[in-house]
């Protein structure tokens, strides 16, 4: 029945981070003992003084409408905490609190973009960036990283790349999935090209901020000449352990915040009024009350980069920050195991799914095609598991 569909929902493109965890699930069901490295979710639970605040909110009635963009009080809120953590200047009515980032994003671009807009994307992207920017009428323009250059671009690239249909550049810091995190220098060097373009408007998607591993994160929303170009996009999913609350936000110019609220308004309208006073709570604490989870996950990802090292053929950065290993496995295309030949990321990723029982994501849903991504948000247990499985399973191809 698919003659009845829109051509809008049928060149849409599943989820491939869904779709592989969907599929490691349905092995799971089937008593199969897979390891599953593919979600972008972290394997701790919400902490208790978040929680407790979401009991508060359902004893105190918190159970009608809330405004469309978000209680006041949480607006405050996050508004303080942009000025605290980020130095940065969002009054409460530049603040629209949203259903998870990804609505964040999605209202944005359905805000933003007419159709044939071009929106420039350094890969890797996260994958539903490109989906979103087509659901809007947009074209993603890929500008292309990779493990040489520590998956970022410059500001000479990004100066290439720009055309009179330019209307806007996407990027997240630190990076899902390579886990890169731009410094302050290199986010100038962006800035430098992009305040010579008043019209293009910049997305800097900050979900991963809390979950960094080096110098203290900067927002490239903090330089003053480009500040007016910029929405910043945030939420609590990665930084609190809080993804099925499902509460993301932005910080934007005030024409925009309007726009996205009249948008959000004709789709969803608020987000849950529980969820968003836990994520009020959240935001009031000091960041450092997660530090215990940022520190496990540095951890894990210094043993997972030692055990990846010990693979012959895998080439692999040093990420900075979030929690995925996105490794460059060119090595191992053209090579065989019986009867399997791998001709790039997609098949290497089903023959460590059937042959090692590793779940990870092909590295062409994100716009590397050469990588694999790999999350270390699992236990210590299963990732050394899943380290010698990944290890035997790669040795065996010739």
């Amino acid at each position: 029945m698919d003659q009845y569909l829109s051509e809008r929902i049928k060149s849409l493109s599943e989820s491939q981070t869904l779709a592989m965890a969907a599929k490691s699930r349905e092995l799971k069901a089937q008593g199969i003992d897979v390891i599953s490295l593919s979600i972008g979710e972290p394997d701790f639970n919400t902490p208790e003084f978040i929680k407790e605040a979401a009991k508060r909110a359902i004893d105190d009635n918190f159970s009608h409408y809330p405004p469309v963009p978000g209680y006041s009080e949480v607006l405050e809120a996050i508004s303080k905490k942009f000025k605290r953590d980020n130095n940065l200047d969002y009054a409460p009515n530049q603040i629209v609190v949203s259903n998870g980032a990804k609505q964040s994003l999605a209202n944005v671009l359905l805000s933003l973009l007419d159709p044939g807009d071009e929106v420039l994307v350094p890969t890797p992207f996260w994958v539903s960036y490109v989906e979103l920017i087509k659901l809007a009428g947009g074209v993603p323009i890929f500008i292309k990283a990779d493990v040489e250059s520590d998956f970022k671009i410059t500001g000479e690239q990004l100066k290439s790349a720009i055309t009179d249909k330019t209307k806007l550049v996407m990027f997240s810091s630190p990076c899902n999935p390579s886990g890169s995190v731009y410094s302050k220098n290199e986010l100038e060097d962006l800035k430098n090209v992009l305040v010579n373009y008043p019209n293009i408007f910049v997305i800097a998607d900050e979900i991963y901020e809390l979950i960094n591993f080096g110098e203290k994160h900067f927002s490239i929303a903090c330089f003053k000449d480009l500040y007016s170009q910029v929405i910043t996009v945030n939420g609590v999913s990665k930084g609190f352990a809080m993804t099925g609350w499902r509460i993301g936000y932005i910080g934007a110019p005030l024409w925009l915040a309007k726009a996205v609220i009249k948008m959000q308004g004709q789709i969803t309208s608020a987000a849950s009024s529980i969820a968003q006073k836990a994520a009020q709570a959240a935001v009031e604490a000091d960041p450092e009350v997660m530090s215990g989870m940022r520190d496990e996950f540095l951890k894990r990802r210094d043993m997972m980069l030692e055990k990846l090292n010990e693979i012959e053929g895998i080439r692999c950065s040093i990420p900075k920050g979030a929690f995925y290993l996105f490794p460059d496995v060119q090595h191992f295309f053209g090579k065989s195991f019986n009867g399997t030949r791998i001709e790039n990321a997609d098949d290497l990723c089903m023959y460590l799914l059937e042959e090692a029982r590793i779940a990870l994501v092909t590295g062409s849903a994100f716009g590397n095609p050469e990588c694999i991504r790999l999350s270390y948000a699992a236990s210590n247990d299963d990732l050394i598991e899943a380290a010698n499985r990944l290890k035997k399973a790669l040795e065996q191809l010739q």
